[in-house]
């Protein structure tokens, strides 16, 4: 049955939620040879934290894009149908009842099996299915999880339902009710191990999810939902954890380890405080570190406060590795002390898939498959995304050409009906292609991968001039005299390909042999140098408007419109109508990279 969430807290906080019958006291010590008794040896316990995150919807080693096995230069394999194998392993090996299986979150969004299930056949619709993820982990034997931003990508009554329909909690002390501010969600549970001849160990998971939720899905959380930054909601629930006799604090926080938050500003707690809430909070003996995507064996940090140290690990994300905090713990003046953490990780590419996990899904993932091969249009050319970083590329073009449309027609009858409509979209993937012939709906998702949703903001000119100079950033300063090396001109400082944002409807060059912030010239519109008084709509993704990437102004700017459809949703239906998906109906050179007003290419 699923797990009812009042009944949860109030279980936990006097009980401790779920029992595990565990370990092995110390052998009766044996007489020395002067027949006096030897100090007894001292109680041990060993227990394994095993952690997963970023699954981001990938139950099979199985490119949906690809329409083929999942494939990586590195040799990796992904799923959990993989992970279900290693945690049988490591049940093997350590004992299952010395063992917990933990998520860091960001589970329900990311494939297209997860977008079938909230949006095709959704989970939420009356007599509806049992989303894969929580079958799947539901099999697996997870103990909690932590939400992770994603989490809230449709809507809250969808991840309400996939809640319910879990055997574990979803954990978030700092998702907390906005006027009540209390927690929306299980803050923690609390796990006990009884070891024979001693006293049971205490081991609480405290969840953490990420501020940056309250920007970037905005339209379904103000005014519901509030997120406080990790540290400070670690430094209420710990203590508390502790007072109720919490032998070992072990922490799923979906939040990376840098220190740094892509938003800015724009929200006072840090996106990535993992380390922080290390380092600051006493009491903590284990972290699970999620959402940078990143791999980290084991990270030790050093509290201010106590000196201990506590370890961190990431596993790598869409479930290619699995998180083993090995835990050692020993008995003295009358309680459990933690001796020692270690965390290494298992590689899912080293053992096959569960045929448990196999059987349990296939029919879901078949019923994915058929859909994402459904031919939708016809293309004259291939399109692809190869050189999309550094030249106007037709297949983002197609991006903008939708989003104005789109735009354009939600506008129509409004007083903002006359104003021009520019937009913006990104070279998201390096490997994106849309072959001539055929166009399915696996190759336009390909082109856009994440659920982001179309949004209307007004800008002014000198706006859109700040816009296109951040956006410029993205690439290396290059002497008009230096050799170009494509490999090596985008992602200065380490800015990823999605906050690179092409802009429509205008015509610039952007000078690279210019150093950040002066690389716009000749920008103009409809042939003329452009006003900076001068009025236009932004058709931008819910992401970028929301503040995502920190580009200038548009979070602020006015909102005209926005909907709930995703701009996949809409390419395809642009194709669709079409029929036919020539380059003469969208693509135009909008802007060129040059040194010294010389082009680049």
């Amino acid at each position: 049955m699923p797990l009812n969430r009042r009944k949860f807290l109030k279980k936990s906080a006097a009980t401790g939620a779920g029992v595990a019958v565990a370990g092995a006291a110390a052998a009766p010590a044996a007489r020395a040879a002067d027949g006096t008794k030897p100090p007894h040896p001292a109680k041990r316990y060993s227990l394994t934290v095993m952690g997963t995150t970023d699954l981001h919807g990938h139950v099979f080693n199985w490119d949906y894009f690809k329409d083929a096995e999942y494939a990586d230069k590195a040799g990796n394999a992904m799923g959990l149908a993989r992970i279900s194998t290693l945690v049988e392993q490591v049940r093997a090996e350590k004992g299952r009842c010395n063992t917990l299986l933990l998520d860091a979150g960001d589970t329900i969004q990311g494939t297209p099996l997860t977008y079938y299930y909230a949006k095709v056949d959704p989970i939420t619709a009356k007599g509806g299915p049992v989303h894969p993820m929580a079958q799947a982990m539901n099999a697996i034997g997870y103990d909690a999880a932590a939400l992770g931003n994603h989490e809230f990508n449709y809507g809250i009554e969808m991840l309400r339902k996939f809640e319910s329909q879990l055997r574990f909690p979803l954990l978030g002390a700092n998702a907390v009710d906005a006027k009540t501010l209390r927690p929306a969600f299980a803050p923690y549970v609390m796990k006990t191990f009884h070891v024979p001849g001693a006293r049971p160990v205490r081991v609480a998971v405290l969840g953490l999810t990420n501020p940056g939720i309250a920007i970037w899905d905005k339209a379904y959380v103000q005014g519901k939902l509030a997120f406080p930054g990790l540290v400070e909601q670690a430094a209420k629930w710990v203590p508390k954890l502790r007072s109720m006799g919490a032998d070992v604090v072990v922490v799923s926080a979906h939040s990376g380890t840098s220190g740094t938050s892509s938003y800015g500003d724009q929200v006072p707690y840090v996106e990535n405080a993992a380390a922080d809430v290390a380092r600051q909070v006493p009491g903590i003996d284990a972290i699970l570190v999620g959402h940078a995507h990143l791999e980290i064996p084991e990270l030790k940090v050093v509290n201010e406060k106590t000196g201990r140290t506590v370890v961190l690990s990431e596993p790598l994300c869409y479930a290619e590795r699995l998180t083993l905090f090995d835990i050692e713990l020993v008995f003295g003046k009358g309680r459990w002390e933690v001796e020692s953490v270690s965390a290494s990780l298992r590689d899912s590419s080293s053992v096959a898939d569960d045929p448990k996990i196999t059987k349990l899904l296939t029919d879901e993932h078949q019923k994915v498959v058929a859909y994402v091969n459904q031919v939708v249009g016809r293309a004259t050319e291939t399109l692809t995304t190869v050189e999309a970083r550094y030249k106007d590329a037709p297949i983002i073009d197609l991006i903008t050409k939708v989003q104005e449309d789109v735009v354009k027609a939600a506008l129509a009858g409004t007083p903002y009906a006359s104003l021009p409509v520019i937009a913006q979209a990104s070279p998201f993937s390096r490997t994106s292609e849309i072959p001539a012939g055929d166009v399915t709906i696996r190759a336009l998702s390909s082109l856009y991968v994440y659920d982001n949703t179309l949004v209307a903001k007004l800008l002014t000119g000198a706006q859109v001039r700040a816009y296109l100079e951040y956006s410029a950033e993205y690439y290396v300063q290059t002497a008009a005299d230096a050799t170009v090396d494509v490999e090596k001109l985008t992602n200065a400082g380490g800015r990823p390909d999605y906050n690179y944002d092409y802009v429509s409807g205008l015509s610039y060059d952007i000078d690279i042999a210019q150093p950040a912030g002066s690389r716009i010239k000749n920008l103009t519109f409809q042939g003329a140098a452009l006003d900076d008084a001068q009025q236009f709509v932004l058709a931008v993704n819910n992401y970028r408007a929301n503040g995502g990437g920190a580009f200038p102004y548009v979070a602020t700017a006015k909102e005209l419109w926005s909907e709930s459809t995703e701009i996949r949703t809409r390419i395809a239906e642009w194709v669709t109508a079409k029929g036919v998906l020539d380059p003469k109906d969208f693509a135009s050179v909008d802007w060129k990279l040059v040194r010294n007003g010389t082009p680049v290419f």
